[in-house]
Parts: C-alpha cells; sequence; structure tokens
C-alpha cells in the first residue's frame, strides 16, 4: 500500500515540477512607451474605449449619487406633516 502512494508522489512531482513553463512575451516597455507618450490626452483614458466606459460609468454614478444625496437630505430636513 505505502509503495502505492510513494509511486503516485513520485508521478505527482515529476508533473508538476517538470513541466515546461511557457515564455511569455514582456509587454511592459511597450505599455510603457504608449501610456507616457504625450498625445493629449489624460492618463486614465489612454486605454481605449473600455477605460472610457468605465470613466464615463463612474461619472454618471457618481451624479446620480450626489443627487439622490441632496433628494434624501431635503425629504429629511422638511418632514410631512399627518
Amino acid at each position: 500500500m505505502s509503495r502505492h502512494i510513494f509511486a503516485l508522489q513520485q508521478v505527482a512531482r515529476r508533473t508538476v515540477f517538470s513541466s515546461a513553463r511557457r515564455q511569455l512575451e514582456n509587454k511592459v516597455p511597450a505599455k510603457q512607451k504608449h501610456f507616457q507618450s504625450d498625445d493629449g490626452l489624460p492618463i486614465h483614458l489612454k486605454g481605449g474605449v473600455s477605460d472610457q466606459l468605465l470613466y464615463r460609468g463612474t461619472m454618471v454614478l457618481t451624479v446620480v449619487g450626489a443627487g439622490y444625496v441632496v433628494y434624501e437630505l431635503l425629504v429629511a430636513a422638511f418632514p410631512q406633516k399627518k
């Protein structure tokens, strides 16, 4: 029984430690060049369409949230009479 467990451990170690790792391309220099270029865009919009959508969505939520806070303050300041 212990021989089978030992053999299983050997196989597990071989598959984990001897597997070839993928060599990933280093994209950092290209990203640095892109984000440091002087093209007139603010840094938070240089990522493309997804950054623009996230920015606009955040601004919409901020304005709606601020409006809701003002509304709730007005409701609390002027309670309804019974």
